[in-house]
């Protein structure tokens, strides 16, 4: 019992691992940005590939993914939205990227995402 795994408790308050509670946050400022309900200069860092000109024919156009800013070699870079913002949209599945769903909708959604999977 005092060796056993705190994330069934978790699941049955419907609270997220601080990881997966993270990635929440993240995708969700992500949402806003998309949606013009975040401030501008976030909004700006969330381009869509669809919307970048030579690359609206590629695939990933079609699938809702984000233009990612490359990684950086500092910890204080890594820690900015610029570069996991975007990074951790594109690894959403498509139909929460794609789809018009209001806010409410998409963060039931991404939760239930999020418990379903343990890796992110």
């Amino acid at each position: 019992m005092p060796f056993d795994h705190i994330t069934p408790v978790l699941r049955d308050l419907h609270w997220l691992p601080v990881r997966q509670r993270i990635t929440f946050k993240l995708a969700m400022m992500v949402y806003k940005c998309l949606h013009s309900l975040a401030p501008s200069y976030l909004a700006d860092v969330c381009t869509p590939v669809s919307s970048v000109v030579g690359r609206w024919q590629l695939r990933s156009a079609n699938s809702g993914t984000l233009v990612v800013v490359p990684g950086t070699r500092t910890t204080i870079g890594r820690r900015n939205f610029v570069v996991p913002g975007p990074a951790t949209w594109n690894r959403l599945p498509v139909e929460l990227r794609t789809s018009s769903l209001s806010i409410d909708t998409f963060a039931k959604k991404l939760k239930t995402h999020l418990f379903s999977c343990e890796h992110l």
